[in-house]
């Protein structure tokens, strides 16, 4: 069966999840899905790995089409940066900068991403807040679905895009970080110059770029583009 090879960063896995099997039976194609992190990804890339579709954050595709790997960058989603504890565990408030700045504090331990967008954020984050040096040891690093800790009790707090903290059975979303520490994640899509299925892999974006896909994205915690 012919089909299309699409990287996609884990924050979009949920609505490719969603999206892709209905795309691939409508057009009697393969959707062959590869996910991790943008930078995860970019690496394999840079290594000569290649594709048909990239779907990573928008500063990714830029940077792929500086190289001369991908056409153009169509924005799907807005995405935020949230909180999630184990289901059933208290809520920690978060509602503004300084009670969160003390809820990071009092927890016992805290998980977020190695190499994710929300990852790198937080890291420099909490270097702002003049709290890196007192968390440092009660830091848990993953890349992946960072609320799998949580869930299992390893971490009494998990800081990821809300749309990967979603993905995580047994937690509960807290909520984004307060507006003004917030950090606003644009994914996006491009089209692999060197894909050998080029028209199927443009409908591909096009339709998650689409009204029809938005309900998804909304459904996934993120906000269409």
């Amino acid at each position: 069966m012919p089909g299309i090879k699409v990287f996609c960063t884990i924050g979009m896995r949920g609505v490719l999840d969603e999206v892709a099997p209905a795309f691939a039976g409508a057009n009697g194609i393969a959707v062959v899905r590869v996910y991790d992190s943008s930078v995860a990804l970019m690496s394999r890339i840079a290594d000569g790995e290649t594709g048909d579709v990239a779907v990573f954050t928008a500063g990714a595709i830029d940077d792929l089409i500086r190289q001369g790997n991908v056409l153009e960058r169509i924005d799907l989603s807005r995405s935020f940066v949230g909180v999630a504890v184990a289901k059933g565990a208290p809520k920690p408030d978060i509602s503004t900068p300084e009670i969160f700045r003390q809820a990071l504090l009092n927890a016992k331990s805290i998980a977020h991403s190695k190499t994710g967008a929300s990852g790198l954020y937080f890291a420099g984050l909490i270097e702002k807040l003049g709290i890196a040096d007192a968390l440092r040891a009660k830091i848990k690093m993953q890349d992946g679905i960072v609320g799998e800790l949580a869930a299992r009790g390893e971490a009494e707090i998990a800081v990821q895009q809300i749309s990967e903290l979603m993905q995580a059975d047994g937690v509960d979303i807290v909520g984004p970080l307060p507006d003004a520490l917030q950090s606003v994640t644009i994914f996006s899509a491009g089209v692999f110059k060197a894909s050998q299925q080029r028209d199927t892999a443009k409908a591909f974006v096009a339709h998650l770029a689409s009204s029809a896909v938005a309900p998804v994205i909304r459904q996934k915690g993120m906000e269409p583009v």
